[in-house]
């Protein structure tokens, strides 16, 4: 295994792509995210690890925060999204995953869920 697997340089060009456009859930999770808003906890939006790209990720808990919207639903997504998790786990980042529609309509709950995994 490389020695960095974080933000490794020739995925900056594709953070930045997602970056700018971003799902609106995405956005609304960000900003309840971003500046230390949730609990004081540092998260990074579009971040990547390896050659894969995670919505959100706190370092100090080694937490990637997932939002699924249709294209995760399908067969393809839904494989590509084992792999994905299988690769973020061997590396010791754990996953939580949270449908996009869920982000709308119980914030709260997604917040508290959150918050569960940063302990």
């Amino acid at each position: 295994m490389p020695d960095q697997i974080n933000t490794l340089p020739e995925m900056l060009p594709f953070r930045r792509k997602l970056r700018k456009n971003m799902t609106a859930a995405e956005v609304a999770l960000w900003t309840m995210l971003k500046n230390r808003q949730l609990v004081g906890e540092r998260f990074l939006r579009q971040f990547s690890i390896g050659h894969f790209v995670v919505d959100f990720y706190c370092h100090k808990y080694k937490l990637s925060v997932e939002l699924d919207g249709a294209g995760h639903f399908t067969e393809e997504g839904k494989e590509y999204d084992a792999r994905r998790t299988e690769y973020l786990n061997s590396v010791g980042v754990h996953v939580i995953r949270f449908e996009n529609l869920e982000v709308f309509n119980y914030p709260g709950q997604v917040l508290e869920e959150i918050k569960k995994h940063l302990r």
